[in-house]
């Protein structure tokens, strides 16, 4: 199936490794100009030669400053904007009693306000598209919150409200705004995780998989082919929804 990316023009966040980088490397794969950052230097140089992105760059998206650069870099070297792809790091993990209240602030300016500053800075270009998209990586904790997370589940619940809110107002202009919530696909930092929790990773990995609906974790390059889809011409009616890619770990009716 021709998804309509083909020179299309995407900037990516997050995207040095995990599901920012598969979701670029989807974008790529269908034809799309991509161009990535990050705010880990000594991997964006070298992710961006390995999956032949457009362009990148070392940004925090937490900081006002590195936003505004991120998006005039972006369409400085692809020329416009039709897709925008919001990632950012997690909060760090932690129970609502346990998390100093600075912590807040810090997580308000990582998952939400940079958010809002991406698509505000990006809004003009990806309106003038015919094929506008704005997909947002969340987490399946907006649907049913996940113990010791308390910063997490409270600003990716606040991103999808704002997903939401935009899907209406931008209806007019043909623009979509979706979310996409990851649960347990292999990436990097699921060893990550494991070696900074004392745990070896092949057996949390293994535990994980066993208690998986389908028995194994997910593929990144499924969550990157998820992503392109919600990024396609195919996809121009459906806005303000968020796309659970957790291999049935969660199966509410809504």
């Amino acid at each position: 199936m021709d998804l309509g990316l083909k020179g299309r023009s995407a900037l990516v966040t997050a995207a040095s490794k995990g599901l920012g980088r598969a979701c670029a490397e989807a974008l790529i794969g269908e034809g799309a100009g991509v161009f990535i950052s990050s705010r880990d230097a000594a991997s964006i140089e070298s992710t961006a030669k390995q999956i032949n992105a457009a362009g990148w760059l070392v940004a925090d998206v937490s900081r006002p400053g590195d936003t505004e650069a991120l998006v005039k870099a972006a369409i400085t070297r692809l020329g416009g904007l039709d897709v925008l792809v919001i990632n950012a790091g997690g909060p760090p993990p932690g129970t609502f009693q346990s998390t100093p209240l600075e912590m807040w602030d810090v997580a308000f300016q990582l998952t939400l306000m940079s958010a809002v500053r991406l698509i505000r800075a990006g809004l003009p270009h990806l309106k003038q598209s015919d094929q506008g998209r704005i997909v947002c990586i969340t987490s399946i904790s907006v649907r049913q919150p996940i113990p010791n997370i308390a910063l997490s589940n409270s600003m990716r619940a606040a991103v999808t409200g704002l997903a939401k809110t935009l899907a209406r107002e931008l209806a007019p202009d043909g623009v979509t705004v979706n979310c996409l919530a990851p649960d347990a696909i292999l990436t990097d930092r699921t060893r990550a995780l494991a070696v900074a929790a004392g745990v070896d990773p092949e057996e949390r990995i293994k535990q994980q998989s066993a208690a998986a609906p389908m028995g194994r974790l997910g593929d990144p390059a499924e969550f990157g082919a998820a992503c392109a889809f919600l990024c396609s011409k195919q996809a121009g009616y459906i806005t303000g929804q968020t796309l659970g890619v957790d291999g049935g770990a969660l199966l509410g009716v809504h």
